[in-house]
């Protein structure tokens, strides 16, 4: 059997499903995987290092990077702009390695136009209703904000057909299990997923 391909893997969902456990899971149980580090015009919050955490940019270096085509995606969040850079992604999947990507709807379905062998999971709750619940439990937001979140999380529940992969976020081990799955299937040549 060949070795396994090198992969970009896009993991999104609305915010409250569990992306960042899961994201860690899947990447501690591929040693071979990386995790993507974006772009952003956003200055660091207290604790962030560049280069780690993001590369932060002023907004001219971000704009050249678009015209450059040196992004593999790019989205605006919260008025800051947010961006995948394409040559740590493509020479790591070169090397054959897994690159899994956080990033938010718009830039997952931009990535798919790119690289349209890249392997998209949607994360869903088990119900809109556990979703708010998940989102009031963190107690890191007002309700204004987890308002603002849940009528986001609307829209992208809509979205999630467009994704490879749909995988309900119900129980974390069979949730994990499920996204390794579809990479493995991927990277190894198998039926799309």
């Amino acid at each position: 059997m060949s070795d396994p391909r090198g992969l970009l893997v896009v993991i999104a969902g609305p915010s409250g499903v569990g992306k960042g456990t899961v994201h860690a899971r899947v990447r501690a149980a591929l040693p071979e995987s990386v995790l993507s580090v974006s772009m952003t015009t956003r200055p660091p919050r207290e604790g962030e290092r560049d280069g780690v955490h993001y590369h932060f940019v002023d907004l001219e270096t971000f704009e050249r990077r678009i015209a450059d085509g040196a992004l593999l995606e790019w989205a605006e969040y919260a008025g800051h702009r947010y961006g995948t850079p394409r040559q740590p992604a493509e020479e790591a999947i070169a090397q054959g390695r897994v690159v899994v990507l956080d990033i938010e709807l718009q830039g997952a379905l931009q990535v798919k136009q790119h690289d349209p062998d890249a392997l998209l999971v949607f994360l869903e709750p088990p119900s809109f209703q556990e979703l708010e619940r998940r989102l009031r439990a963190r107690g890191t937001e007002d309700p204004d904000a987890i308002g603002r979140r849940l009528d986001r999380a609307w829209e992208e529940l809509a979205a999630g057909d467009r994704f490879d992969v749909r995988v309900v976020n119900d129980d974390l081990d069979r949730c994990v299990a499920e996204v390794l799955a579809a990479i493995e299937a991927r990277r190894h040549g198998h039926a799309r997923t």
